[in-house]
């Protein structure tokens, strides 16, 4: 089987500042959104957006800019608006390839 990777990019308008690929096998899909939402809270947010990140999403303070979108089926995750932070999983070659995680993965 070919080796897997996450990779991890970070887009303020059209430039990309911070692009990382990471071994599928020592990142799990949860700790991946973890570190999308870690990532756009230390780029662009206040600590008061953080902590309405974090709160009870019908209280005053909730917000959703630490909400996680997943889009498509291969699948990428996303998180942020300016900056974003996106998360795919690629081939060796950099090229995307569809990802099934394994069940509690």
């Amino acid at each position: 089987m070919a080796k897997r990777f996450w990779r991890i990019r970070g887009h303020k308008r059209f430039d990309t500042f911070v692009d990382i690929t990471v071994p599928i096998g020592i990142m799990t899909e949860g700790q991946v959104k973890e570190l999308l939402k870690c990532f756009a809270a230390k780029e662009g947010l206040t600590y008061e957006e953080i902590v309405g990140g974090y709160v009870r999403s019908n209280s005053k303070r909730a917000n959703k800019l630490l909400d996680v979108q997943k889009n498509g089926p291969y699948p990428e995750y996303s998180c942020g608006e300016d900056p974003i932070f996106t998360a795919i999983v690629v081939d060796e070659a950099g090229n995307r390839v569809e990802y099934r995680p394994l069940p509690g993965g």
